[in-house]
């Protein structure tokens, strides 16, 4: 077995002195997993080598495919029924065209023809059928959890033939065929979704319908794509349906920030994922190709339990709101990729309208919010209301790598305006155990959350079939409440959109949701050699119509 070591760059080499132990055990990479020349045309072949920070804990589909690392590879695999682009277009991809009744609450899909998995099965009615009731129910009893953002609402399915597939639901659902492109929704053969838990697990034993297959796989390690010479059925909306043009995409485990950057400027690997917005501004300067692309769903901000007090009084939520400068925060921790949040929702998401003047920096208003809620501002600069200190505590989220910082500097601000502010900060495994939304001890949630169709937002905000009720009101706020159902009732976006106008407006004036910024939960860092690549409504990479040069 050959052994070879990612060089780094010179004006690289000071930043790693003190972690070149980590960097020789992380960066040995067997010879088959290094990247190779690409072939003499930039059209055919070529192998990529992608290094990310994490590969997850599982890859039982239903629990995976929604994970921030391991919908790279998901995507890769597995197909859709729809394609959804960054500005929220829908598409046709495996369901060539579609129809509903005059309430949405029926469907009918008509699929692609030849479409096969590739374990052999057609991908035909009764197999979406299969897929359709595994995001919706899940195997609970086995460890498979439904698809979080699939519609509550769905009743059942049905083959009417082999291509034409119907679908009904409870209640109107006119987000349903947008969802079919969120990142969850990907198409399994059935006879995968008939294996056990222990056997989904099994990366090399699960059968999609994309592009590449699985070739080789190492828990903790790297995932080796190959791809199918016999695909042809990608989404018309990426100019390319026939097979990929690279053979292989290799995601290699690489922890350190750092050294996964060296790499790519070593030209010892292509992309290098989550890197630090520090560096973006020299790296373009170096000539390497850098996305920032903003997915559709939440800002990233805060979710604020009402049921902790001081946070159930609403002047004291709206001198949070004010409280906060997210300026200096794009100015400090961001750079110029970033955007300021105009909503709780991306501006990019269709149905998503401009609350600026309810997010402007306002100090003087926040210091006289909380002197009216009886907040009084001590020798020490700390607000007390009956001999208790006005306090937040914020856990920074750790699949965000800027959380920590961008904490610490609105613990700053809104220490000038009388709060005492804690930070802690976990791993991922102790933050999924210890953090939720209307925890006993959390009363500020972050949120890095994509979506697909904004007519999802109010059932997530509230508890409505079995919601995630993020602001713990149950059913408290009646008029919540009022948009979330009026929304979900919505037969056309004609009726929806002024509705969902009025929720985001009242969501940020009520102090409920508190935006930080626009939200960029993927960068990449790419080899100027690589090109062609596509940025879906996710913004996850597809390189699915990439090619590399030499």
């Amino acid at each position: 077995m050959t052994e070879r070591l990612f060089p780094f760059s010179p004006s690289r080499c000071r930043l790693l002195i003190t972690t070149a132990a980590l960097a020789t055990a992380a960066l040995v990479a067997m010879a088959d997993l290094a990247p190779a020349q690409g072939a003499d045309s930039p059209h055919d072949g070529g192998d990529i080598t992608f290094l990310i920070d994490s590969l997850g804990d599982t890859w039982i589909p239903n629990n995976s495919a929604i994970s921030s690392f391991q919908g790279h590879i998901w995507g890769h695999v597995a197909d859709k029924l729809v394609y959804v682009d960054a500005d929220g277009k829908v598409s046709p991809w495996i369901a060539e065209r579609w129809e509903q009744n005059d309430n949405a609450t029926e469907f009918t899909l008509h699929l692609k023809s030849g479409v096969t998995f590739s374990d052999g099965t057609p991908l035909d009615a009764s197999a979406v059928v299969a897929n359709l009731d595994i995001w919706y129910a899940g195997r609970k009893n086995e460890g498979i959890n439904p698809i979080g953002l699939f519609p509550k609402t769905y009743d059942h399915a049905s083959a009417v033939n082999a291509a034409t597939v119907k679908v009904f639901f409870k209640a109107p659902t006119l987000g349903f065929i947008p969802t079919l492109g969120y990142h969850g929704s990907i198409l399994i053969s059935p006879r995968t979704i008939a294996q056990p838990a222990t056997q989904q697990a099994n990366l090399s034993k699960t059968s999609g319908s994309g592009p590449y297959v699985v070739d080789s796989w190492k828990e903790g390690d790297f995932v080796k794509l190959t791809k199918r010479k016999d695909y042809n059925w990608g989404p018309a909306a990426v100019g390319h349906t026939g097979p990929a043009f690279l053979d292989t995409i290799t995601y290699k485990l690489v922890s350190e920030p750092s050294l996964r950057v060296s790499a790519v400027q070593s030209g010892q690997a292509d992309i290098a994922y989550n890197a630090s917005p520090q560096e973006l501004k020299s790296l373009k300067e170096e000539g390497f190709t850098v996305a920032t692309p903003r997915y559709l769903g939440f800002v990233n901000g805060w979710a604020v339990n009402t049921k902790l007090a001081p946070y159930d009084d609403v002047k004291v939520r709206q001198a949070l709101q004010d409280g906060i400068n997210r300026q200096e925060i794009i100015d400090t921790v961001y750079t110029p990729d970033w955007k300021l949040a105009t909503s709780f929702i991306q501006s990019n998401v269709p149905g998503a309208t401009d609350h600026s003047d309810l997010l402007a920096y306002n100090p003087a208003k926040a210091e006289k919010l909380l002197d009216e809620a009886g907040w009084t501002k001590g020798a020490d600069g700390i607000r007390t209301k009956d001999g208790k200190p006005l306090t937040l505590t914020l856990h920074s989220n750790p699949y965000l790598a800027t959380s920590k910082s961008v904490d610490e500097l609105i613990a700053q601000q809104l220490g000038k305006i009388g709060w005492k502010v804690s930070i802690r900060a976990y791993d991922v495994v102790t933050y999924g155990e210890k953090v939720k939304y209307g925890g006993p001890a959390v009363p500020a949630y972050e949120v890095t959350r994509s979506f697909i169709d904004a007519g999802t937002v109010a059932s997530i905000l509230t508890n409505a079939n079995n919601g995630e009720n993020w602001f713990a009101l149950g059913e408290s706020d009646h008029k919540l409440n009022e948009l979330r159902d009026k929304i979900a009732s919505a037969g056309s976006a004609d009726i929806r959109d002024p509705l969902l106008d009025e929720l985001q407006k009242y969501v940020l004036g009520q102090g409920y949701f508190i935006p930080r910024t626009q939200i960029v939960q993927r960068i990449y860092v790419q080899s100027p050699k690589l090109k062609g690549e596509v940025y879906n409504g996710v913004a996850y990479a597809s390189y699915y119509t990439a090619t590399k040069s030499e």
